[in-house]
């Protein structure tokens, strides 16, 4: 079965495709939600409550009421006016706009002790410094977290995929397997779907390690 699923379903191209995705999604997700956090919680800039709000009040609205707008707006890019459908771009760029990990990573930034930024300030290290050496070694518990979030979203999801992507050769897992299971016999389509997981439980107890190994990296003497 799982002979047939990898071959009949053409899962070496579907996983690509997802793995490609999600890990766009996730570079992206975790360089401009980490400098967002990190701008609204250290470096206090003006009107930083009131963005914060406006973030968070994304968080209210339901995900299905966001889809059509998030189409327009895929299919014509507003300016430059072209359209992100079929491409990797169509899946990252909204990926970036996730108002729940930066949150999370805010929070946690928040809890970082102001003395510890205060003595690399003493010691010469500008804002991007004091983020790369101090604050990222010390928040690999959190971005582990994230990580996890930003992936498994992206790899599960099925209706912006299948919106997105109307040309097969280009279509995630998650939507390929629906796709292709109606002519497909069930002992095949079970062998793909155990296929389709692995890569996410091997990620899973991939970044578990990196999360409990950061928990003692990133704590501070004082």
């Amino acid at each position: 079965g799982y002979t047939d699923a990898w071959d009949l379903m053409d899962l070496p191209t579907h996983l690509w495709n997802t793995v490609v995705q999600a890990a766009g999604a996730w570079i992206l997700q975790l360089v401009f939600c980490t400098a967002a956090a990190y701008a609204l919680s250290k470096l206090k800039p003006a009107f930083g409550k009131i963005i914060l709000g406006g973030i968070l009040a994304t968080l209210m609205v339901p995900a299905q009421a966001l889809v059509v707008p998030k189409y327009l707006t895929v299919a014509d890019l507003p300016l430059i006016h072209t359209s992100l459908l079929n491409d990797p771009l169509g899946i990252w760029l909204p990926a970036v706009a996730n108002a729940f990990n930066l949150y999370l990573l805010k929070r946690f930034f928040d809890q970082i002790p102001r003395d510890v930024l205060e003595a690399a300030e003493i010691d010469g290290a500008g804002r991007l410094r004091t983020l790369w050496s101090i604050v990222l070694p010390m928040s690999r518990p959190v971005l582990g977290v994230v990580s996890i979030f930003a992936l498994v979203a992206v790899w599960q999801d099925f209706l912006w995929p299948l919106m997105v992507f109307s040309d097969t050769e280009k279509q995630p897992i998650s939507v390929a397997l629906v796709q292709l299971s109606q002519n497909i016999q069930l002992t095949v389509l079970l062998g793909a779907m155990v296929i389709a997981s692995i890569p996410m439980v091997v990620m899973f107890l991939v970044f578990q390690r990196h999360i409990i190994a950061g928990i003692s990296a990133g704590s501070t003497k004082g």
